[in-house]
């Protein structure tokens, strides 16, 4: 087990996953201090090869990340013309990492997302959410600025323009079946069975075989990166490099000794298949 200690940060790492639980009350602002946490936090989880997934979340009632702190914009420089620096800002940086590190990157969105923490939660894998308390808001607008940390970059991607438009400009509450139906959300749980979903799904997701898990992360992100036929070469080359690991072909033999490829077991592989990692077969 890892140790991590930061502020206003808890992470906790089991079994592969690694918990960071966000715990800046009483909204949970995006301050200076919680950005220097996350940031240190996504660079460090990135570099551990113990951990393969990685779930957010609040310890904030009603919160998961409000947004930014206003206060702190107000003291950011503003002498000379502005212009495109050839570099990612510190958020940005941020972001990413969470978005391409090799470890598969959860959001678990209780009470509100906004600002800043709607970014960070579009750069994450995933987001599942409290169909009761999730409240999504980009704010930024009605302040007189924008979404300055991905989101008028990634919400055209993950929702469309013209529902990203009305997030951005509209600066709308959307809740969670609406978030769930645009493909903001992957799902919406009731509050009282997110957690334990959430926990499910990683630690799903972390008995696979690693190399497995890392590859098709890498081969999914190409999709957004890449032309469709650049992305298929990309594709195809990572299936030929894991072919090669260590670990593919006793996989593979364990599934069939297991009962694949027969209709009792394909009739329920979602099941299957987590029961065959889960007892260690694979």
């Amino acid at each position: 087990m890892s140790n991590y200690e930061y502020e206003l940060l808890e992470v906790e790492v089991s079994d592969g996953v690694a918990t960071v639980t966000i715990d800046n009350p009483p909204i949970n602002l995006m301050t200076s201090t919680l950005f220097r946490s996350l940031a240190k936090c996504s660079a460090q989880l990135a570099d551990d090869d113990d951990v393969r997934v990685v779930v957010l979340r609040s310890a904030v009632d009603g919160f998961f990340i409000a947004h930014f702190d206003v206060a702190a914009i107000l003291e950011f420089p503003i002498d000379g013309a502005a212009q495109e620096e050839p570099d990612l800002g510190g958020f940005d940086r941020m972001c990413e990492a969470f978005r391409t590190m090799d470890k598969v990157t959860i959001a678990e969105l209780r009470g509100r997302v906004g600002g800043g923490g709607g970014e960070v939660s579009a750069a994450c894998d995933m987001r599942f959410g409290d169909r009761e308390t999730f409240a999504w808001n980009q704010m930024e607008v009605p302040l007189g600025i924008l979404p300055g940390g991905g989101g008028t970059q990634r919400l055209p991607r993950l929702i469309g323009a013209g529902r990203a438009m009305e997030v951005v400009v509209g600066a709308v509450d959307v809740n969670a079946d609406t978030a769930e139906r645009w493909g903001f959300l992957n799902r919406a749980y009731p509050g009282a069975e997110l957690s334990a979903a959430v926990d499910a799904l990683a630690r799903r997701i972390a008995s696979f075989p690693v190399s497995a898990v890392r590859h098709a992360k890498r081969a999914v992100l190409a999709a957004e990166e890449l032309p469709l036929v650049d992305g298929l070469r990309r594709e195809t080359f990572l299936f030929q490099s894991i072919l090669r690991d260590p670990e593919a072909a006793p996989t593979m033999r364990a599934f069939l000794d297991a009962g694949g490829q027969t209709p009792e077991f394909e009739s329920r592989v979602g099941d299957a298949m987590g029961e065959l990692h889960a007892r260690g077969d694979g």
